[in-house]
């Protein structure tokens, strides 16, 4: 366009550009308005404004053409003030061709064509095509949503900021069973059940303010027709000025079914159909939470824990597949036994195998032990009666473990270890029977179990000594010998006698260490007494020695050592085993203790009378020392009553027999006999009578540290002397 014109300049080049929807948007993507994208640019061209409240000046601006309104039509004036800004400023400095589509409104900001106050409802200018086809195409669009939001299979509806439905599609209504326009101007959240709980409620109002992006939950709703359906709702903000948000509801009811059948696989157990170990351990965890049992019930909890006996054998013998079939038969049984106690009663036992064959029947708000007790009893009824598999009869058998308290400060894993160890006492006692948890049984158990795991630790602490009691002459009252017996000071427990430790380490094989630290203590000490007591009578140390130490060990290598290590001579040394180690010895014991026969060591058989007795065994053995358990010495308390008239009432003539008897037998075999627990000077008398050779036990001395005994070396010297 020239500075000047032939003819009326066109209307449409006075007619400014309108703004688009994609200037607008490219406009926000740069962060700058639509109407400052020049502004930059042409602020140094702005010239004092005119006003044309009295019509058209006299003189243009400067920059203007001279013939800038030369082409404008008679009477366009008037339309030309009511059409152009109350002020106008310069478009371009004098020389430069004007800019069109730029106008300056009256706060001096550029525009670009479009008032921005306009955007949201734009009006087509008259003049021109472009505004009719932006209102055409609006219309277009806004009847293209309409159809696609009724015709969309996603259920959904439009809900003013009160709750209220302002629209609803087709799908929406006829997922809850009415038409679209039953909808409308209904609260939604009675619709889909948004005010059932208190947490979903606040949710669903805060988006309701703006307060919250979005709700999403899951619903059951009942259709007109009766049947339920499982929907996911979702409750999502529109844009700011539409002040509502769209609900979107989807009915998941297949998904959930799905989902409820794969955890029912995920749950149970294939061959019984039974709850498994993940389902039982959940029902169990919820009925230990506090809401169970405060509210309502007894407020206490019961379990029978089973373990079917021998199905091992089922298994091998028989084959997995009738196994199988045995464990589906006793699982009917035992709900058979929970459905009778569950009867008249406000809950069932729960019955669950755990796996292999052990089943669990969960007693909730049990009223004692009363009642689980009756529940064992009919379980072990149930299961005496022989089973018939496809004309295959078999008998199986059952020990349970019950137990039974308050669910107040029980666990799970407390209550199942419970259970586990009153099962073990179960079958230890004999099997097929159930016994009842005993705090007192289990917290020696425990005890047991604390022992068991520092027992090895302990040794390389140093945490045993050895105490010594002698073994005195029955004939003249001397002290020809002394037992080691060894002591464990436990940090915890204090001072442990032998029977409390022996047997755990005899169970995991440390017995095999400690024998070996008695033994070179023991030696130790009695080659000690012997140096610092030259002119005492050597006495000899006796040493107990479990057989796990034969076998586990050179046990005649390690005497043999400890002997050349301390000096001390192999007659001084006495090992005692017990009776039913050493009866029945064959192979490798036999010759261990015969070697060390050979050697010179003493050889003695602790507790005789009590195991076998195999008399005929016993002539073959390298044994030079019987030693009698002290239950017979102890029939035999006093020789006479208290009053002095006869023997007491207490005293049994007959062990008085077997002892003449033993001693007898062992010294036609040329063996020296010691009397164990000898307390009292009567016992000793008639011992001393019947030709006992050696006593131990209080009557002479407890087990003493030590110097106790060098304390009676020296006084036995002081008397020969």
């Amino acid at each position: 366009m020239s500075g000047t014109s032939d003819g009326p300049a066109p209307a449409v080049d006075l007619v400014r550009p309108a703004v688009t929807e994609s200037h607008i948007a490219a406009s926000r993507r740069v962060g700058t308005p639509p109407h400052e994208e020049r502004a930059p640019r042409v602020e140094s061209l702005v010239a004092p404004p005119l006003d044309l409240s009295a019509g058209l000046p006299a003189e243009l601006p400067a920059g203007l053409p001279a013939d800038f309104l030369a082409g404008f039509p008679s009477g366009l004036s008037a339309g030309l003030s009511a059409g152009l800004p109350a002020r106008l400023s310069a478009a371009a400095p004098a020389g430069l061709p004007p800019r069109p589509g730029i106008d300056f409104e009256a706060d001096g900001h550029p525009h670009t064509g479009t008032d921005p106050r306009a955007d949201a409802h734009p009006h087509p200018h008259p003049s021109t095509g472009a505004g009719t086809r932006a209102g055409t195409d609006t219309e277009a669009g806004t009847r293209t949503f309409r159809a696609t939001f009724a015709a969309a299979p996603l259920a959904m509806a439009v809900v003013d900021r009160e709750g209220l439905v302002v629209t609803a599609n087709d799908t929406l209504a006829a997922l809850l069973g009415t038409g679209p326009e039953g909808l409308t101007g209904r609260i939604a959240a009675d619709l889909v059940d948004l005010a059932s709980d208190a947490r979903t409620w606040h949710a669903y109002r805060e988006v309701l303010r703006g307060r919250q992006a979005r709700l999403r939950c899951t619903r059951r709703l009942k259709h007109p027709d009766g049947h339920s359906l499982w929907a996911q709702v979702t409750v999502s903000p529109l844009p700011e000025e539409e002040r509502a948000v769209l609900l979107s509801v989807s009915d998941i009811s297949a998904r959930r079914e799905l989902q409820a059948r794969l955890r029912h696989l995920q749950m149970h157990d294939p061959v019984t159909r039974l709850p498994n170990r993940t389902l039982f351990f959940e029902r169990l965890s919820a009925a230990l939470e506090a809401e169970a049992y405060e509210e309502s019930g007894t407020g206490r909890i019961g379990l029978c824990y089973l373990d079917l006996d021998g199905f091992k054998a089922v298994n091998d013998t028989l084959g997995h597949r009738v196994g199988d079939r045995l464990l589906a038969a006793v699982a009917e049984r035992l709900t058979r036994c929970a459905n009778e106690a569950g009867y008249a009663r406000a809950a069932t036992p729960l019955v669950a195998r755990l796996g292999g064959d052990e089943f669990a029947l969960l007693v909730e708000d049990s009223t004692g032990t009363e009642q689980l007790a009756d529940l064992a009893d009919s379980v072990l009824k149930s299961l005496q009666v022989p089973f018939d598999l496809s004309g295959q009869r078999l008998s199986v058998s059952a020990s349970i473990g019950v137990v039974e308290r308050h669910a107040a400060g029980t666990t799970a894993t407390g209550l199942m270890q419970a259970a586990d160890t009153t099962l073990y006492w179960a079958k230890a006692d004999g099997k097929s029977r159930w016994t009842l948890f005993d705090p007192e049984r289990n917290a020696h158990r425990m005890t047991r179990q604390a022992l068991s795991s520092t027992l090895r630790p302990a040794i390389e602490k140093g945490e045993f000594a050895l105490e010594y009691q002698p073994l005195v002459c029955m004939e003249d009252g001397g002290v020809r010998g002394v037992e080691a017996l060894v002591r464990w000071n436990h940090p915890q427990f204090g001072t442990l006698t032998p029977n409390r430790f022996i047997g755990l380490a005899e169970e995991d094989g440390s017995i095999v260490q400690l024998g070996r630290w008695v033994l070179a203590t023991a030696c130790r000490q009695a080659r000690r007494w012997q140096l610092d007591h030259p002119d005492a009578e050597p006495i000899f140390v006796s040493v107990n020695v479990a057989v796990r130490q034969v076998w586990d060990s050179d046990l005649v290598a390690d005497v043999a050592a400890t002997l050349a290590e301390t000096g001390l001579a192999p007659h001084l040394l006495q090992l005692e085993l017990t009776e039913s180690a050493v009866m029945g010895s064959a192979g490798r014991p036999l010759q261990a203790l015969q070697a060390l026969s050979d050697m010179g060591v003493r050889i003695a058989i602790d507790d005789f009378g009590t195991g076998y007795s195999n008399l005929a065994y016993l002539s073959r053995l390298p044994v030079s020392v019987l030693k009698l358990d002290g239950s017979f010495v102890r029939g035999f308390q006093y020789e006479t009553g208290e009053n002095g008239a006869g023997p007491d009432a207490r005293s049994n003539p007959a062990d008085e027999v077997i002892v003449e008897a033993m001693i007898q037998l062992a010294h036609r075999l040329g063996l020296t006999v010691t009397a164990e627990c000898v307390e009292t000077a009567g016992q000793a008398s008639r011992l001393r009578r019947i030709g006992c050779d050696t006593g131990q036990g209080w009557l002479y001395s407890r087990p003493v540290a030590p110097d106790r005994i060098s304390a009676l070396l020296t006084a036995a010297a002081c008397s020969q002397a």
